[in-house]
């Protein structure tokens, strides 16, 4: 009985560990450790369990998948300090200006590339309520309405490639970051879509939330606007097209293709003449400090786990799940509400690392196709973004925001963009397809697998025994 409770006593642990704010990594150790310890003064575990723990944070080292993450993350940070998020956000303000609620256009669209080329969220929303707020705030758009859509489109940074939760995601669940990046694009886009056929209904129903632009403030107009905007959009789409079309066609793994996106970002810094110390320091420093706070996360929780499944904690988690009623589905909807919920509270880091290896054992025993269910649960944690008390995305557009917005303006003018979200997921939810079509066409075009068979060899060890003990030897 003891035993028994081992596991859900050590869950209530990282629990309270994590309610007395202790930071992630080290509660997750400490809290493995010490029911380790328990164990061993009970007689219920060995103390060569943790012989186990060297083998196992080398591999985390030696993952090259991880490489990834800093290179996206310094591709990102040197992008967004070279000023394309300003020169972007001016063009495309420039080109959706004349109708209504061309600057929200602007801002989504907006963020959609910087998602597709920086993957940094805290990038994004400082970027555009820096540049873009203080424009739409004084041509009248509603605050709320500006705070909401420049939060939202911040977070796309969450879903659309390259996504640094996406390859975190694949890395927990066991699924290739190529087929979950190729998975998904769709629903990416149709989230962009969503976003923006909000905006057309309140620019149609309240004209006054969302006016357009003031003819004095289209400073380009004509050829001269498209060849403007030309020049500033093609540099973000061919490096798009390189690290993302790299990936998806199979010639260069996640790592390497952040690597050509890191090379990318410094090429087009020094081509606009920003690239000098001073950022290449901040990109680093930040990278950095990124870096090694996922890989704490990462050590800290394989500690956890190790305790965690000599306790039989998988089994205890799996038998919860068992007593859902409606089988895959009843699960998928209990996982989904669980970290919904706590994207209130807790970062996604955090739910990635903690909740997810208990679950990933359980959807694989369903069935449940692992890219799949990857891009669901980042749609989902796409939300913990925006909801209080708890959202990154709030803080960041809080810090940046002018004094007229308050915090009050921007918890309400999220509201209906976490319901677009939470739309999306249930399309999402409903139609697997939007996600396994395009990550199984990706595959397709990766290299081929080839089966070997390889003929297994005679035993003849019995026998070799028994011809030397009949002779004698």
């Amino acid at each position: 009985m003891a035993f028994e409770l081992m596991a859900p006593l050590m869950f209530a642990g990282l629990a309270a560990f994590l309610l007395l704010g202790y930071p992630v990594a080290f509660a997750l150790a400490a809290n493995g450790l010490l029911f380790a310890v328990i164990g061993f003064e009970l007689g219920m575990l060995q103390p060569e369990l943790l012989q186990a723990l060297p083998q196992r944070i080398y591999g985390i080292m030696a993952n090259p998948l991880l490489l990834a993450i800093p290179f996206f993350t310094f591709m990102g940070l040197v992008l967004e300090r070279s000023g394309m998020a300003e020169d972007l956000l001016d063009t495309v303000g420039q080109l959706f200006g004349p109708i209504r609620g061309g600057v929200a256009y602007a801002v989504i669209l907006v963020g959609a590339l910087l998602a597709a080329t920086t993957g940094v969220i805290a990038a994004s929303v400082i970027a555009m309520g820096l540049i873009s707020l203080p424009i739409m705030l004084r041509y009248g758009y509603s605050r709320q309405l500006a705070s909401g859509v420049i939060c939202a489109s911040g977070t796309l940074a969450q879903i659309i490639p390259p996504s640094i939760v996406l390859i975190v995601l694949a890395d927990v669940l066991g699924a290739s970051v190529g087929d979950v990046y190729a998975g998904a694009v769709l629903p990416g886009l149709m989230l962009v879509v969503l976003l923006m056929g909000y905006i057309l209904i309140v620019s149609i129903v309240k004209p006054s939330a969302a006016p357009a632009l003031p003819p004095e403030e289209r400073t380009l107009r004509g050829w001269a606007l498209y060849r403007h905007a030309l020049l500033v959009m093609v540099p973000p789409l061919t490096l798009i097209f390189l690290v993302l079309g790299s990936m998806f066609m199979g010639i260069a793994t996640p790592s390497e293709g952040g690597a050509m996106g890191a090379v990318g970002a410094l090429v087009l810094a020094l081509a606009k003449r920003r690239l000098d110390y001073r950022v290449l320091r901040e990109a680093l420093e930040s990278t950095a400090k990124l870096s090694s706070f996922v890989m704490f996360i990462l050590i800290g929780s394989t500690v956890f786990a190790l305790i965690f499944r000599a306790v039989d904690g998988d089994l205890w988690v799996e038998r919860l799940f068992t007593l859902v009623p409606g089988g895959a589905v009843g699960f998928l909807i209990v996982v989904n509400l669980l970290i919904f919920v706590l994207g209130f509270f807790i970062d996604f880091f955090e739910i990635a690392f903690i909740l997810l290896p208990l679950l990933a054992p359980v959807a694989a025993k369903m069935g449940i196709d692992p890219v799949w269910f990857a891009v669901m649960i980042g749609m989902n944690m796409q939300t913990s973004f925006l909801t209080p008390p708890f959202g990154f995305a709030l803080f960041y557009l809080r810090s940046v925001a002018p004094r007229e917005i308050r915090t009050a303006d921007i918890y309400k003018g999220i509201i209906p963009f976490v319901g677009i979200q939470l739309l999306a997921l249930l399309i999402v939810i409903a139609w697997p397809a939007l996600v396994t079509g395009t990550a199984n066409a990706g595959a397709a075009r990766g290299t081929p697998n080839i089966e070997i068979q390889v003929p297994a060899p005679e035993d003849k060890t019995t026998a070799e025994i028994e011809r030397m003990l009949r002779e004698g030897k």
